[in-house]
Parts: structure tokens; C-alpha cells; sequence
């Protein structure tokens, strides 16, 4: 699917308390933690000349006290010089990260247990992996919540405890993975590629027939985990913002 496609569904597929529209323009709001609930996705051509759709953006984060973000995507960015007008007023990329296709191909595991709804056991790996920070956790948690249906959930448990999760948004045949997640205590066991091969055969049970994910371009082990099960790079995209002191 190309970004034009994909980016619009991708965008409702996590969706964000907070959703303006300026044309083209998706301004994005949450709590400032989660980049893609929390960015300016401009995708087409903004609703006014380009300099004042960037003025608008900065107020509207601003009203709302949260870090002024655009997300550009590679071969969906409208106007095509918005990184020029960005890099102008002290804004800079960072954040690159890759979407990737695959198959929707996967098999069950008796292990993997898949609701329509995350369970408290769910919540509490995805609490614990935000590392302390409770307004993280209740942030993706939310978003979780507000995935439209057909939404799936998959928690595996070994050894009497939740030790690796993830989740699946479908769209048509689009099926998106999102909140993979594993215990440190039992990683490197092949716990993330058994989740995500349970929530393709849930996705494909739903009409998926295609899969897409977004790994940032420094986590090379998920990357090898999604290249060994077929995905391979769509596009790239990159956040750009300005430091805290400009």
C-alpha cells in the first residue's frame, strides 16, 4: 500500500483523544507522550497558505501546552518543501522510523490468549514497561481504548505470568500491529515472535490481508523480528520539532 493509502488509516487506527482537521492537515493531541497521538501529520495540502497552516499548528499545541510536532512522511508530505519552511524557523528531524508491510499469515498458540478488550493483566505489563511514568502508560492505555473495532488483544502467559503482549487494529484488509511488548525477564525466548504470529492469524480470521507496523530505524531486533516473518520497509517518516529552548 502506498503512504497515501496507509497514512489515513494508520492515523485511525491509533487514534487520538484530540483531532482538528486544517485540509490536508491532521493535528493530532493527547498528553505528549505517544509521537504519533501527539503530531501534525500534515498528509495534503493545508486549508491556507503553508506558513500560516505552520503558525495555526504551533498555537494549537501551544493552547494545549504540548511540544509543536510534524510528522513527515516520505512521498505524503504536503506542501513538498515543508522540511525547507521547518528547518527555517529552527525545527529539526528526528525520530526516523519505518513502516513496514508484510503478510498476514500466522498460525495460533495455545499460549497466546486473544480478547476483544485488554484484561487487567494486559494493562499491567504495558504499566510496568513505561518504566515508572504513569502518564505514559495511561496515555497508550487510552489509546488502546479507543482502537476502532474489529481490535484484538494478545497476552502470552508462561509460567503463571503475562510475559509478552501486542495488539491489532483492522481496517478492510489492512491489519495494523501495535503495543508489542515483553517482560524483560523473558525476553530472547521467541515470546514477541509467537505473539505476533497469533494476532496475524486473528487478523487474517477478520480479513486482513495485509499487515503494517511502525519500528523506529535504531531497534534493529525488532526490525530482524518483522524481516523474518516477511515485512519488509514501505516508507520511512521522521518527527520533526524544536529543542526546549528555541
Amino acid at each position: 500500500m502506498s503512504p497515501e493509502v496507509l497514512e489515513p488509516i494508520a492515523d485511525a487506527a491509533w487514534p487520538a483523544r484530540e483531532r482538528e482537521r486544517l485540509g490536508g492537515w491532521r493535528l493530532n493531541a493527547t498528553d505528549g507522550f505517544s509521537l504519533r497521538i501527539n503530531a501534525c501529520w500534515p498528509l495534503g495540502a493545508p486549508d491556507r497558505d503553508p506558513d500560516s497552516a505552520i503558525d495555526t499548528v504551533e498555537a494549537f499545541y501551544g493552547e494545549r501546552g504540548l511540544p509543536v510536532r510534524f510528522k513527515l512522511t516520505d512521498g505524503a508530505t504536503a506542501p513538498a518543501d515543508l522540511a525547507d519552511r521547518l528547518a527555517r524557523r529552527g525545527y529539526a528531524p528526528h525520530g526516523e522510523t519505518l513502516l513496514m508491510t508484510g503478510p498476514v499469515v500466522g498460525a495460533a498458540d495455545p499460549e497466546v490468549e486473544i480478547s476483544a478488550k485488554p484484561d487487567p493483566a494486559f494493562e499491567a505489563l504495558l504499566v510496568a514497561s513505561a518504566k515508572g511514568n504513569a502518564a505514559d502508560a495511561n496515555e497508550r492505555l487510552q489509546a488502546l481504548g479507543r482502537i476502532p473495532a474489529p481490535a484484538r488483544f494478545a497476552r502470552l502467559t508462561l509460567d503463571g505470568r503475562t510475559a509478552a503482549l501486542g495488539a491489532c487494529a483492522v481496517d478492510g484488509e489492512a491489519a495494523g500491529i501495535f503495543g508489542m511488548r515483553t517482560d524483560p525477564d523473558f525476553r530472547r525466548r521467541g515470546l514477541a515472535r509467537r505473539v505476533l504470529g497469533a494476532l496475524l492469524a486473528e487478523a487474517a480470521s477478520l480479513g486482513g490481508r495485509t499487515a503494517y507496523l511502525q519500528v523506529e530505524d535504531a531497534n534493529a531486533a525488532a526490525i530482524a523480528l518483522y524481516a523474518a516473518r516477511g515485512f519488509s520497509t514501505a516508507y520511512r517518516y521522521r518527527y520533526w520539532s524544536r529543542s526546549a529552548g528555541d
